[in-house]
């Protein structure tokens, strides 16, 4: 039997791959941070993520998902060529200032950024590099790019990717492929260019759903009635072969040499031939740390922030700007890492309806002791002054994600060859699935899921081998 431990998108996406499974949730919900809200004006504020990507592998795979599911004919894609696909903006000096969207723009000097984009292209194509095992995306941005990028594009970008501070993401986890060709041909245009005459296609598996996206160019893409209905869909797939319990979490895993033995939160105890977890690292690093301390040392080490998200709607208040949102350079001192125009993307009738994130890397910095209602309070500020929209919304929902988002600090792709490399020595029939190992992204955690059933498969059918 395999027990998965968590039951948010990654976990359910683990049992709909995986047979003879027991999942464990220690929450009343499915879904994790994946929650749509539905409020009684009929509205879906989304509390998580709201859109992705089609591109590469892991864009594929869930695609694939989706048409299993049957929810192709509900998916609702936003083309390359939509507004909320071109503008993109960020809240620089008191002014949203669009960012480059096309090659041409990078001969024009776009505000906030003092002189063309082009120079910053010489700036890498003329600047020698450095040998380095890791390096922060800031670092790494500023010395190959110039310091204005840095401050305002890739600043920007690691807030909505991860709430994070790009001076302590590490480049060679997150943008891995530009650090290597940067590493290994002494510049990234020139790394990329060189790279892509020798690159090969990648080996990915094309349902319809993934042919139709690229044919039509989709920029993103959701689903009616918002993320949470893929969620609703698996646990409706899974629940016939799924022992599901709900409010019940695992206190301690301990191996053996027939598997794992569980206990529970209620001194129940399980036993099962391997665990997929979809935890988060360091809640999983607590389970472990009475029998095998070092690798639940090593998983503490993983950190998460916690994000404040507050969703605003007006009725019949119209925004001015079309565009995916907005977001906040940490330069610029601001509480709020950027604001999503959710409207845009998806129209519910005439409300405009945003969404404001806050926290992240900074949430001790600004929010510690503060209510709900304070927090609404600053969001609603500067949704006014940014925005101009009215100081009171028509309705709003404030939520506090605690420890959601993992940091890929400087040296994680270490921290995480260490930890399997621990699992592989002490063979553990332990398999890590989720967020804080290989990307934050939908896409990265479900094709994770898919990879720890696939590895429990391999390993089964290698034993079986072995044996005749």
């Amino acid at each position: 039997m395999s027990l998965i431990l968590g039951g948010g998108i990654t976990g359910l996406s683990a049992a709909f791959y995986n047979t003879s499974i027991t999942l464990l949730e220690s929450g009343a919900r499915l879904g994790g941070w994946v929650r749509s809200l539905q409020t009684p004006e009929g509205l879906i504020f989304e509390q998580g993520p709201r859109t992705i990507r089609p591109r590469g592998k892991p864009g594929a795979n869930t695609l694939k998902l989706i048409e299993d599911l049957g929810l192709e004919d509900h998916v609702i894609p936003i083309q390359s060529n939509h507004a909320t696909a071109q503008n993109r903006l960020i809240y620089v000096n008191n002014k949203l200032h669009k960012l480059p969207s096309s090659v041409w723009a990078l001969f024009k000097t776009l505000t906030p950024f003092s002189k063309p984009l082009i120079f910053a292209v010489l700036h890498d194509l003329r600047t020698k590099s450095v040998p380095k095992s890791d390096e922060s995306l800031y670092d790494f941005t500023s010395r190959r790019f110039g310091q204005e990028i840095a401050d305002y594009a890739i600043s920007s970008m690691i807030c909505g990717i991860c709430a994070g501070d790009a001076k302590k993401i590490s480049v060679n986890f997150l943008m891995s492929y530009v650090f290597e060709v940067e590493q290994k041909y002494g510049s990234v245009i020139k790394g990329v260019i060189k790279d892509s005459k020798n690159k090969k296609a990648d080996d990915i598996e094309q349902s319809d759903l993934y042919r139709r996206a690229k044919l039509e160019k989709w920029s993103v893409w959701s689903v009616q009635g918002g993320l949470e209905s893929v969620v609703n869909a698996l646990d409706e797939k899974v629940k016939d072969k799924v022992n599901i319990k709900t409010n019940t979490a695992a206190t301690n895993l301990e191996f053996h040499d027939k598997g794992v033995q569980v206990t529970l939160s209620n001194n129940e105890q399980l036993e099962a031939n391997h665990v997929i977890s979809s935890l988060p690292a360091p809640k999983l690093g607590t389970l472990l740390h009475k029998q095998h301390p070092e690798l639940g040392n090593l998983l503490n080490t993983i950190e998460h922030v916690n994000v404040a998200v507050v969703n605003l709607a007006y009725d019949n208040v119209p925004l001015k700007e079309n565009a995916f949102g907005f977001l906040v350079p940490p330069k610029e001192n601001l509480p709020i890492l950027g604001v999503i125009f959710d409207s845009c993307c998806f129209p519910q009738n005439d409300w405009t309806i945003l969404t404001v994130m806050m926290g992240g890397a900074w949430f001790e910095k600004y929010f510690t002791g503060k209510s709900k209602e304070e927090i609404l309070d600053i969001a609603c500020k500067y949704v006014h002054e940014i925005l101009h929209m009215p100081r009171k919304p028509h309705v709003h929902h404030v939520d506090i994600l605690k420890e959601c988002i993992p940091q890929y600090t400087l040296g994680h792709k270490s921290r995480v060859e260490q930890i399997n490399n621990y699992i592989q020595k002490h063979q553990l029939p332990l398999y890590l699935a989720g967020a804080s190992y290989n990307g934050v992204g939908i896409n990265d955690v479900i094709l994770s899921s898919k990879q720890a059933v696939d590895d429990i498969k391999w390993q089964h059918w290698g034993a079986h081998a072995q044996a005749a």
